[in-house]
């Protein structure tokens, strides 16, 4: 069976799509779990160890504290309250801290560093897993054992108001709260109040134990500003503000108690330098945590360093606080300074329930916990609890007793800290057998450089039957093995059997296709040339830098260094790829190729100013050529400036990625030094940037505007005045009539403005190309309504893009146009290098605009551009396509170039092909580098969220794979 090269790609790439799921489906498990389910009912807790004697304390301790506030304040950087700006913007919390009866510590969050799993780590005590970044988007229900289920279990009065992913993860558990939208990060000032104006009334009510206050207002602008901006200090006065309030009123209401208060004010994660959070830098995971309490020691004068624990310890601790059982799941200990006032039995008692819940889940977890050595240190402290407990009810007060009682609590200590490093270790337990179905492994590079179109898939032959049948039988066996051989049941081995049967069957064909298309390919002795046309053509310098700048970058994924500044590897190959092309325009011009003429080029009016007619000349193989000319020289052909622009043009793409590079500082590495982007964005250069933003519109209209049809143009400008306008409402840049203007709005009805125009114009290109397909003979409406869905995907990333990233854009165009003018016009390049020239430059590009392999580099204010409410869809989707607008700018250039510059069948399916396997390549030996490489250090700081961004890229390569096959099949159905 003969099947096109494009659509063959295309549905391999799905099924790789749906191979990557499952597989990231058991790479990212569940971490460890206690066996005992929150829904079972509590269980009783452990008696009080005792050696030869009866002890009578078999119950929980009794509550340290009346009431507890827990004030969270969400992106809350320590140094933003033990640093400068603390001293400086909260000076009633400086004060707390270095002179009232309060515990001050630095409580690290385990990456990812976002709110829903860090809500599970502080409530829970447990490690969520990586894959809650993608949860945090849509929280479903908690449904594990934590500090809210317990306090609602024993009767506690629980009211919460805040970020609204409370109420997601915990329904049913408050009786009363209300939510705000986390997501919304525009609003800075109404999701605050909103938290506040209930204060002076739930503050003046004695009708509940457990008050959370969730504040994102800190969280948004960071994510709109960064944390230097001024808005900043504002927002920390008034959280200031709002803690003096409930310290005030709680210790007025302390009279009325028997029990202390207790106020909690912490982060749930902290903030980068650039605003946004998600990943492990040190700004992003060190956040304060100040526990407040008439009962703790006053401390006049003494100002300490705060002392480094985990953000998992605040679940035992507050459990301890409220006379609750310790979570089942957590892997937290006991903050010692909060019980160390109280009588030495009770530090005992408190400490002896850590370690024996800490020990009980590093049984269910860990098979050879026995040889652990928290374990071996649990036991030696039990014994000595034991003995102590003897002489304690023997004789009350003694020295002996006192010195004996000091050398159980560090042993204890000792035992918390060495059971809490043992389970954090614990946080992967792999579904190897679901990682394993990824089975489809893309075809090899001898066929993405072969330049026919069509693929022979042998479906009926009798070999590829018994092959099929064989695969079938092994998969099978081995399924039928593993899935009732082990002893935990894996997420493949849940499927039905008819699922499990339809993957293997899927698998099977695959395997059985691949086999047979590599078998034709080495049995027929196709072996790949530049041009199979002329067997006598070899392979150029370009061809090689290609090959070796792919493989290069693969095998730079093994290290985790070149993960995380791979934007070092892209403008290594894209710089390296224009001396190249320098290095050919030089040749082709002075020299020739080996003697022979090359592809000329003539400058032609066209619809878009200047197009080109191609002289036919050896080796000009793929891309369309005017037949009625001859073959004149490269230096006959070029004249006059088109000759110098055609020298000069690799020279002039290198210097436009330096600047760009420039702009934004990426990685790890460097992250941290001053940019261009910093520079232009701090409040005292805003003059600058509204120059460069609207330098950077105007050439962004002067760039597109020569494809499009008149009403477009209309249409491109209007929007491109409406995006400067946008930015203008929300302060990110002036008006030269308003420049001190203070009037910020959201710039809601400005942004839809825009939206209104990308629309129209992706429907008058829609229009078009659905019009191209009623009247085949007009080639020019398909190529314009390829360019109008193009300038309309422009007009949307110039809306999303931040003002500082608008040269980004303006830069994208200039070489797009460039390229297509003066190097793969001129020059004989096919569809192949194109394709894979087009796919390095919007690699680049991702990197370009700031992003990295750090997940708090995805900018997600773009997600919200122009909406007042959250909705998740348009959230989702506008934010993916901000990522990733410069892969996807650049694949959609490819598609209108080679629609408008070929007329033969197989350009843009060879394209698609080639498009479909250099971005699954990196995919799958990621994959195979990830598995190896999963007890690796790094494994979760740089190696998952690598794994994330590569399963999105693949995504998006899918859909382009898929406009690229409409495409295709547009053309086959006109010719």
């Amino acid at each position: 069976m003969r099947l096109g090269s494009g659509t063959f790609a295309t549905c391999c790439v799905a099924i790789e799509v749906l191979g990557i799921a499952v597989f990231l489906r058991g790479f990212f498990p569940a971490p460890v779990r206690s066996s005992a389910r929150a829904e079972h009912g509590a269980e009783p807790p452990a008696p009080e160890p005792s050696a030869g004697v009866s002890s009578n304390w078999t119950t929980l301790p009794p509550p340290l504290f009346s009431k507890v506030v827990i004030v969270l304040i969400d992106a809350l950087r320590d140094d933003f309250v033990f640093g400068s700006k603390g001293v400086k913007f909260m000076p009633y919390t400086t004060y707390l801290v270095e002179k009232g009866a309060s515990h001050s510590f630095v409580a690290e969050a385990k990456p990812p560093t976002v709110t829903m799993p860090r809500i599970k780590a502080l409530m829970t005590g447990s490690l969520p897993g990586f894959v809650d970044v993608i949860r945090n988007l849509n929280s479903p229900a908690l449904l594990e054992d934590s500090v809210i289920r317990q306090a609602k279990a024993a009767g506690k009065r629980i009211v919460f108001y805040g970020d609204e992913t409370w109420v997601k993860l915990f329904p049913k558990h408050f009786v009363e709260y209300d939510g705000t939208t986390s997501f919304f990060v525009s609003d800075y000032t109404e999701v605050d109040n909103n938290v506040t104006r209930h204060l002076d009334k739930v503050l003046k009510r004695g009708d509940w134990d457990i008050l959370i206050l969730h504040y994102l207002g800190l969280d948004h602008i960071g994510h709109i500003s960064g944390p230097n901006s001024p808005l900043i200090g504002q927002k920390l006065s008034e959280m200031d503000s709002v803690l003096m309030k409930i310290h005030t009123s709680l210790q007025s209401k302390e009279r009325e108690t028997p029990l202390p208060n207790l106020l909690v004010l912490c982060g749930d994660h902290g903030m980068s330098e650039t605003g946004s959070h998600g990943a492990s830098s040190t700004e992003e995971v060190n956040t304060p945590l100040i526990l407040i309490s008439s009962a703790f020691e006053r401390k006049p004068g003494d100002i300490r360093h705060p002392k480094h624990v985990q953000q998992t310890d605040v679940a035992a601790t507050l459990a301890i606080a409220l006379g609750l059982p310790i979570p089942k799941d957590s892997v937290g200990s006991l903050l010692f300074p909060v019980v160390e006032g109280r009588p030495m039995r009770e530090q005992l008692r408190f400490l002896h329930l850590n370690t024996v819940q800490l020990s009980k889940l590093l049984q269910e977890n860990v098979p050879s916990y026995e040889k652990d050595p928290g374990f071996e240190q649990f036991k030696m402290s039990e014994r000595l609890h034991g003995n102590w407990i003897r002489l304690y009810l023997e004789e009350k007060h003694s020295e002996v007793l006192f010195n004996l009682g000091s050398k159980v609590l560090r042993q204890y200590l000792d035992a918390l800290k060495t059971l809490s490093l043992s389970l954090s270790a614990q946080v992967a337990q792999y579904d190897i057998y679901s990682m394993m179905v990824l089975t489809l492994l893309l075809l090899s590079v001898p066929q993405a450089l072969r330049r026919k179109a069509e693929l022979e898939v042998p479906l009926s032959s009798p070999g590829f039957s018994l092959l099929f049948y064989l695969v079938i039988l092994v998969l099978s066996a081995v399924h039928v093995i593993v899935c009732t051989s082990a002893e935990s049941s894996c997420y493949f081995c849940g499927l039905s059997w008819l699922a499990a049967g339809g993957v293997m069957v899927l698998a099977s064909a695959l395997l059985c296709v691949t086999v047979s298309v590599l078998t034709n390919v080495l049995v027929g002795g196709n072996t790949p040339r530049k041009n199979p046309v002329h067997p006598s053509s070899r392979w150029s310098e370009l061809d090689l830098l290609i090959l070796l700048g792919t493989a290069g970058h693969v095998l730079s994924l093994g290290a985790s260094s070149f993960v995380e500044e791979e934007h070092q590897t892209w403008y290594f190959l894209v710089n390296t790829l224009c001396l190249a092309l320098s290095q050919e325009t030089y040749r082709n011009y002075f020299l020739g190729d080996d003697g022979e003429p090359p592809c000329g080029l003539c400058v032609e009016q066209g619809h878009d100013g200047a197009t080109a007619a191609w002289q036919d000349g050896p080796g000009c193989d793929v891309l369309e050529r005017d037949k009625g000319h001859g073959s004149p020289s490269t230096s006959e052909v070029l004249r006059g400036r088109e000759k110098w622009m055609v020298l000069a043009s690799p020279w002039l793409i290198l210097a436009c990625c330096r600047l760009l590079r420039s702009l934004n500082q990426t990685g790890v590495q460097w992250a941290h030094r001053p940019d261009l982007g910093h520079w232009l964005t701090s409040s005292d250069h805003k003059a600058e940037l509204s120059v460069l933003a609207a330098l950077s519109l105007l050439i962004v209209f002067v760039l597109v505007q020569r494809g499009c049809s008149p009403v477009s143009k209309a249409a491109l400008a209007l929007g491109l005045l409406g995006v400067y306008c946008y930015r203008a409402a929300i302060g990110s840049v002036r008006f030269p009539w308003r420049p001190d203007s203070k009037d910020i709005s959201k710039g809601i009805i400005e942004a839809r403005f825009v939206y209104v125009f990308v629309l129209g114009i992706l429907f008058t290109g829609t229009k078009d190309l659905l019009k191209s397909q009623v009247i085949a003979a007009d080639f020019k409406l398909k190529t314009v309504g390829l360019w109008e869905i193009y300038s309309g995907l422009v007009l949307l990333a110039a809306l999303l893009f931040r003002p500082h990233n608008l040269p980004v854009l303006a830069f994208s165009l200039l070489i797009q146009t460039l390229m297509t003018k003066f190097i793969w016009k001129p020059l004989r390049h096919d569809a192949a290098e194109i394709t894979v020239m087009h796919y390095w430059f919007g690699q680049a590009f991702f990197y370009f605009q700031g992003n990295s392999n750090n997940i708090a580099t995805v900018d997600i204010s773009a997600g919200f551009v122009g909406l007042d409410t959250y909705v998740e869809i348009p959230a989702v989707l506008l934010t993916a396509f901000g990522t990733y607008a410069g892969p996807v700018l650049w694949a959609s250039h490819l598609v209108h170039f080679l629609s408008s510059e070929t007329r033969s069948g197989s350009a843009l399916s060879h394209a698609c092909f080639c498009y479909a396997l250099i971005c699954s390549i990196p995919v799958s030996t990621y994959i195979v580098l990830v598995t190896s490489l999963r007890y690796h250090l790094f494994i979760w700081s740089v190696f998952s969220p690598k794994l994330l961004y590569e399963g999105m890229h693949l995504l998006i390569t899918a859909a382009v794979c898929v406009f690229f096959t409409a495409m295709d099949q547009t053309r086959l159905t006109q010719s």
